[in-house]
């Protein structure tokens, strides 16, 4: 994707600035139209999509519920239905599998989103250019974006009507209000933006699953565990095959931290999750683990499903990814493991939320300034966050929700 949105995406970005200098030249019309239909543009990253709850929040107060649509790749769009802030059909979704056939769904996409006469387009995307370049062709005549000043992040050409400077030490979720915020300021007067960004307090909708849904999840942890009581349960999500390996906490501390507390609490389950393609590495951690209340859920629930056990699980233990954001939307405690980027900036907005990050001198190594690439080979500050200290945690944690005791981590 990095590769494509480089090679691909500059001579793009460039070609599409070209034309949009040409019509701008044309187009000397300057009497402002009414905001009528709000696009936010934001193709990857579950996980950041729940950050972006405040930010469709304030977009619904500008245009109304029914006006305001999301594109995104259709393996993502998941979290966007679980948080029903916009109606399912105005999620418009770009099917993946394949190159010429993600081609061919955003040239549909992009006729889909002029034929319904979208007049504002956001991208969440920060520095992609796909992303930009998506939110050119959609016809918008309001384009909200990121623009690389002075060399300041990635170029991806000029597309925007209200260009903004990206602000490295803000919260994701003030970083997507801020966007839709710059909509009721002339772009002209853009990036100098007078406002005070305020860390919103309205936090992500919260997921009900129905009673058939509940009883659904628990017949499929009793298939999974060997053992017919999987509760008390405690989830492990190791990301054996994330995306951005870097923040990917060793796989053998996932095994040792299992073991200590499936000894620690005899009445515990443990379950390890993980996406399809990542349920022969978590078998052999459940292997490593030698319990048989150590089982594998890793490819066996659809995200929803995932969604209705957090539920019903006490704590999980996760690396800095999607789980992390999504168990927001349940009543589960997350302890999130943080290495390569700053949880100041990407942590769950959730009070349920218990973050280690080491904050060694070269983490954060991976930011949207420098396309969320690292020369780091050896992620020295996850092999930091020792397994103690998340027992301990985890057994605080465990004891607080249940009312067991909290003391002889062992």
């Amino acid at each position: 994707m990095r590769q494509a949105d480089r090679w691909l995406g500059v001579p793009l970005c460039f070609t599409l600035t070209a034309a949009r200098r040409l019509l701008d030249y044309f187009d000397q019309t300057s009497s402002r139209e009414p905001l009528r239909r709000i696009l936010f543009v934001k193709l990857v990253e579950q996980g950041s999509s729940v950050l972006a709850c405040s930010a469709i929040r304030r977009a619904v107060e500008l245009v109304g519920r029914e006006n305001v649509y999301f594109l995104v790749f259709e393996e993502n769009r998941f979290i966007l239905d679980a948080m029903g802030l916009i109606p399912p059909e105005n999620v418009i979704a770009i099917r993946t599998d394949g190159l010429l056939r993600a081609a061919v769904e955003a040239l549909q996409a992009i006729r889909r989103i002029r034929a319904l006469g979208i007049n504002t387009a956001i991208d969440l995307e920060f520095f992609a250019r796909s992303s930009a370049a998506l939110v050119f062709l959609s016809g918008a005549r309001y384009r909200v974006g990121f623009q690389a000043f002075g060399g300041e992040g990635p170029y991806r050409g000029d597309l925007f009507t209200h260009r903004l400077r990206f602000n490295p030490y803000l919260h994701t979720s003030q970083t997507f209000c801020m966007l839709v915020e710059a909509l009721t300021v002339q772009g002209e007067r853009l990036p100098t933006f007078d406002l005070e960004p305020v860390l919103a307090e309205d936090l992500p909708p919260p997921f009900c699953a129905s009673p058939s849904e509940v009883d659904q999840a628990r017949a499929l942890l009793k298939e999974a565990s060997p053992s017919a009581n999987f509760q008390p349960l405690i989830l492990l999500n190791p990301n054996c095959s994330d995306l951005l390996p870097l923040r990917r906490w060793p796989t053998e501390r996932y095994t040792e931290l299992a073991q200590r507390l499936i000894h620690r609490y005899p009445e515990v389950h443990v379950a390890m999750t993980g996406g399809p393609n990542e349920g022969a590495a978590v078998a052999t951690i459940v292997t490593q683990v030698g319990s048989d209340r150590c089982f594998n859920l890793a490819g066996r629930t659809t995200l929803h499903q995932l969604l209705v056990i957090y539920g019903l699980a006490e704590v999980l233990v996760t690396n800095d990814s999607g789980p992390a954001h999504f168990a927001a939307l349940t009543p589960i405690d997350v302890v999130t493991l943080f290495g390569p980027e700053n949880p100041r900036l990407f942590a769950a907005r959730t009070a349920r939320n218990h973050v280690f990050w080491a904050g060694i001198a070269c983490s954060p190594c991976v930011s949207a300034l420098n396309g969320r690439t690292s020369p780091c080979t050896d992620n020295v500050c996850m092999q930091r966050i020792d397994v103690d200290r998340v027992f301990e945690e985890v057994c605080r944690i465990y004891a607080a929700r249940t009312g067991g005791a909290s003391t002889n981590f062992k």
